[in-house]
């Protein structure tokens, strides 16, 4: 029995206001519109953005809403003018898009498109400003165009990676959000080369990532800075090989790291969004050559301020946003580096939930327990 073009009634997490547990309500999901995609959520995971969206401290809180965008699923159908989706399609639904038209698209050098860039007060979708989904007729907002806490979602076709049906969904999923931002920091923007040195600040999730991929790219050290003692002993299995605590010191740590290397590491990766580690993972990289990226997001109103000689010896500063890649055309590829082991993804899974027990998940994550919880859709 197909159910194209009939609106879907399912299973959904509804955030009703800020901070309060989310609650499993029947909803309604109706079809895809125009170059949009309706599709069946097999796995989602449990991101720092939800939860900060969830709590609703320092934006524009938009309520009620269906909050995920880290998640792996199955295409139930296609709406008009969608031609390179078809039902049955394995894919990964992703906060950012690919229009594949505007400037930033058509450049190599940005995934920055202008049309589906993410979009953390929009809680509607483009082509109508409505809202796909319905309690009893009321509207329920969408999140970064994806709202994966739902066992059915709408989304852009081009905020949707298609990939290899053969890819594990319950891990692949990782990949449309955290992973990829820190393992794409590290191989795409930051470069290392085989046995350079690597920092990376901030071991929870997309810092591990960014291990990983200082770890693939062959670094000969990879240096975690974090101020959590225990979180040293997981990173040695992303390849980390030796850790600093700034709070265990009584100078900064660019110094003390600049001291440890011989000059400064060739490349930092900065995952806190804290502006203090932005100008350490600046300064702790060596004149000549090294080059500092920052991937953390911080407050709106942060600045930083470092002494301009540390660019005119020959540093570098670069900013990246989900590791420099386009969703459509790049996503498929680094699920295919997971399939032939290059990358692993299995140890940043922690936990598992059943989606009845989604609360756990944010439970975890407030706590700071482990690193990502899959949360199973038809569990």
């Amino acid at each position: 029995m197909t159910t194209a073009g009939q609106v879907i009634r399912c299973k959904a997490a509804v955030a009703w206001e800020s901070g309060k547990p989310l609650s499993i309500e029947e909803v309604e999901v109706a079809p895809p519109q125009k170059n949009e995609v309706r599709i069946k959520i097999l796995f989602t995971s449990l991101c720092h953005t939800d939860v900060y969206f969830w709590d609703a401290k320092g934006q524009n809180p938009l309520f009620p809403r269906i909050l995920g965008h880290e998640a792996g699923g199955i295409v139930e159908s296609v709406g008009e003018g969608v031609t390179d989706l078809q039902p049955g399609d394995h894919v990964l639904p992703i906060f950012t898009g690919e229009c594949k038209e505007c400037p930033h698209c058509m450049s190599e050098e940005s995934n920055m498109c202008d049309l589906l860039r993410i979009n953390t007060d929009r809680g509607t979708m483009i082509h109508d400003g409505k809202s796909r989904f319905s309690i009893n007729g009321k509207p329920i907002y969408h999140f970064l165009g994806t709202s994966t806490f739902s066992e059915y979602t709408v989304v852009h076709v081009g905020q949707v990676a298609k990939i290899n049906p053969d890819a594990p969904l319950d891990k692949v999923c990782l990949l449309s959000c955290g992973i990829s931002t820190g393992f794409g920091a590290t191989v795409n923007v930051a470069k290392p080369k085989k046995g350079q040195s690597v920092a990376v600040f901030g071991l929870g999730a997309v810092g591990l990532a960014a291990a990983e991929g200082a770890r693939v790219s062959g670094a000969s050290r990879i240096i975690g800075i974090d101020l959590h003692a225990s979180r040293f002993e997981e990173a040695k299995k992303f390849g980390v090989t030796e850790f600093v605590n700034p709070k265990d010191h009584n100078k900064p740590v660019q110094e003390v790291i600049a001291e440890m290397t011989g000059g400064g590491v060739d490349r930092s990766v900065e995952c806190t969004g804290s502006v203090q580690a932005m100008i350490s993972a600046f300064e702790c990289v060596h004149d000549g050559w090294g080059v500092a990226v920052l991937v953390g997001v911080p407050n709106k109103d942060d600045v930083f301020k470092t002494h301009p000689v540390n660019l005119l010896n020959e540093r570098t500063l670069k900013g990246t946003f989900f590791g420099n890649y386009k969703p459509r055309s790049d996503i498929s590829a680094v699920v295919e580096k997971y399939m032939n082991k290059e990358l692993e993804l299995d140890k940043f899974i922690t936990h598992f939930v059943p989606f009845s027990e989604i609360n756990k998940a944010f439970e975890y994550m407030l706590r700071g327990e482990g690193l990502r919880c899959i949360i199973r859709m038809d569990a």
